[in-house]
């Protein structure tokens, strides 16, 4: 824990404040005690943030997600104040070490103590469930082991299961190795997910070590599509209970309730975590949590008057160690740098950025005209000048969750809650035309067509110049990805089935139902679709015959395509390829030490091709490579283990990594 500095509040309502725990790029959280004593971790909203009426939405939204989840399992909300004055949510100070801390220190618990691990948190799990919401980031380091035992922190990512459906993003919003395959590849995220990552955390419980590993963050990406688990050091009892929670398929993945009784905890579990060397380490923190609350001079009253306080507001809490502290429930993300802009920037270098104002869950943004779109970290889109970085406009009634596809005339396409298609100007928002089309995800633009999925799983056509549906198809496609061209609507669904539909009539044009392994985004070009998964094909649409297949390289899948001047651009193994259109004869080959990962693609840049590269272990960057040679040109480091999603307007690449948003020079003129 460190000091209060110049600018830090003393006291916020009943809380007197001795110290900061940590900060973020929205807020700061402080370490204080009412004057009874008591402990609290208190949130405070940046005071730069406080009259930007999305960023007061987004703080308290974060809050209200976890709001409906009580019970022991969680940390309680003593109090909030959420209007006049600086915004603050205090909540329950946690005296513990994390479950990362413990194992990392002490080593692996022992089975008894893991039993009661797994039966208390699949307990918790089912609360938050009840409560319709999804956790979505259980791992080690928010797991607080108390005197009372597990406590599940951090509800930032949390989201309602309805609302989770997260397409053509790359977006891993948890540590690797925890999130759910489903997570990884993009696709829907709902309770049985949660599942997944309690297995992976009562792996490395009873192991010390992850089920997942691998060189670099990508490799682990991998490993959890695609790989088993390695329970090879945890006992044999618990490998069998755990290995059903790491099932690739969430439906084979056990119940909460299930969990709970097939670990069987032990009678008088709770005394797990009250003696031996954890429960020392628990009465230490404790004992230092005290020491702070009863320094002499910073008890205070109650301030006079009546003080509007949100009660119940749960959103994790501080953990506080014997020689300092830690803040583990603070939004990711940098502080917003101011926009430059720069011009005769060295190829490579950033322009402007990085923006603390993306949502993490936006998919790839859209550049249309000089304007990049992409979903706000506080709900909706946002749009900013792709030459200068500075805010255009903001959409808060339109969901980025649904996709945007850019369509003639300058304009964007987003979906709200409902189902309803917008479109609006990409330069200055304005809503140009809505049309009802019962959307769940939009796929693709062409010409004076929309297409999108409907809430019953139907692909429909929106005819953009009557506003009506031209054509709707029941097809098996479910959820994927999706490209047009002249002629045809192309989609890979997740589990890698290729359809082809007529743009005119929406007609079966071509089916391969037993696809390709898994979905990727295809390319279309001149007749020709493009599709990777298991093997990289390129089939002719009109006879559905294929012009040349490559079977995976050096075993490993192939992700999606981008076609370009006659060229193949395309992910394998950890290997960026350029391979020949028309007979798919390789060109180069050049190690990127990344995977492929089927909802994002190749960017071309001018005389680059770019993709996100893991040599760094610790941090996921953008690489550009020269397109006739495959040589490196230059490597843009991010600093964050977030997955990277890419996107180019021919002269910049615009980069969204968690909450960031970040534009960077090609070097192309």
């Amino acid at each position: 824990m460190n000091p209060l500095g110049p600018g830090d509040p003393l006291r916020l309502g009943p809380y007197r404040l001795v110290g900061v725990l940590g900060a973020g790029g929205m807020g700061k959280v402080y370490f204080g005690h009412d004057d009874q004593g008591r402990p609290a971790a208190v949130k405070v909203l940046l005071p730069q943030l406080s009259n930007d009426r999305h960023m007061v939405q987004r703080f308290l939204r974060e809050a209200e997600a976890a709001r409906t989840v009580t019970g022991r399992g969680v940390a309680r909300v003593l109090a909030a104040q959420t209007e006049g004055g600086r915004l603050w949510i205090a909540s329950e100070f946690l005296a513990g070490p994390t479950l990362e801390e413990a194992v990392t220190g002490q080593g692996p618990l022992p089975e008894q103590a893991v039993r009661a691990l797994a039966a208390s948190l699949a307990d918790t799990l089912g609360t938050i469930h009840r409560a319709g919401l999804v956790h979505r980031d259980l791992k080690p380091a928010n797991i607080v082991l108390t005197s009372s035992g597990p406590r599940v922190i951090d509800f930032g990512i949390a989201r309602p299961e309805h609302g989770l459906t997260l397409t053509t993003t790359g977006q891993v919003p948890v540590t690797p190795g925890y999130g759910a395959p489903e997570q990884v590849l993009g696709q829907r995220v709902g309770p049985a997910a949660d599942v997944f990552s309690l297995g992976a955390v009562l792996a490395y419980a009873a192991s010390g070590v992850r089920a997942y590993t691998g060189g670099h963050v990508a490799a682990v990406q991998y490993e959890v599509v695609h790989g088993e688990p390695d329970l090879s050091r945890v006992p044999g009892p618990l490998s069998a209970l755990i290995g059903p929670c790491l099932a690739k398929d969430p439906a084979a993945r056990p119940t909460p309730d299930l969990i709970r009784t097939a670990f069987a905890a032990p009678r008088r579990a709770e005394r797990i975590w009250r003696q031996g060397p954890l429960a020392e380490d628990i009465r230490a923190r404790e004992t230092g949590a005290q020491q702070w609350s009863t320094l002499p001079g910073t008890v205070v009253a109650s301030p006079p008057g009546r003080r509007r306080l949100l009660a119940g507001l749960a959103v994790g809490a501080a953990v506080l160690g014997a020689g300092g502290g830690t803040a583990a429930w603070l939004l990711g993300g940098r502080e917003a740098e101011g926009a430059s802009g720069r011009k005769g920037a060295k190829a490579g270098a950033r322009t402007w950025g990085p923006l603390a104002v993306a949502d993490p869950f936006s998919p790839p943004a859209v550049v249309v005209d000089g304007t990049v779109v992409f979903g706000a970290k506080d709900g909706g889109l946002v749009a900013y000048g792709a030459e200068d970085g500075r805010q255009k406009w903001r959409a808060p009634n339109v969901t980025a969750s649904a996709e945007l596809v850019a369509l003639p005339g300058g304009l964007i396409a987003a979906a709200d809650g409902g189902g309803t298609v917008h479109a609006l100007d990409a330069a200055s928002g304005k809503e140009k035309w809505a049309a009802e089309m019962e959307a769940a995800l939009l796929l693709a633009g062409n010409g004076d067509c929309l297409f999108a999925v409907t809430h019953d799983g139907d692909i429909r056509a929106l005819d953009t110049r009557t506003r009506k549906p031209r054509w709707t198809a029941r097809t098996e496609f479910g959820s994927g990805y999706a490209r047009a061209s002249e002629d045809h609507l192309v989609l890979q669904s997740d589990a890698g089935a290729i359809t082809a539909l007529e743009l005119r009539t929406g007609a079966l044009a071509l089916f391969r139902a037993k696809g390709n392994r898994f979905g990727s985004i295809p390319a279309v070009h001149e007749g020709l679709a493009v599709v990777g998964g298991g093997s990289l094909i390129a089939i002719r649409i009109e006879d559905d015959e294929d012009v040349w297949t490559l079977a995976p390289e050096s075993g490993q899948d192939w992700g999606s395509p981008t076609v370009d001047g006659g060229h193949v651009y395309v992910v394998a193994g950890t290997t960026l390829h350029c391979r020949r259109l028309s007979d798919g004869a390789k060109v180069w080959a050049t190690d990127i030490q990344s995977v492929p990962i089927p909802s994002t693609r190749p960017q071309v840049l001018g005389d680059l091709v770019c993709d996100v590269t893991g040599k760094d272990p610790d941090s996921f960057d953008a690489i550009a490579l020269r397109k006739d040679t495959g040589r490196p040109a230059w490597n843009h480091p991010q600093g964050s283990q977030k997955s990277l999603k890419l996107t180019s307007d021919g002269k910049r690449l615009f980069l969204l990594q968690n909450e960031t948003a970040t534009a960077v020079w090609g070097g192309t003129d």
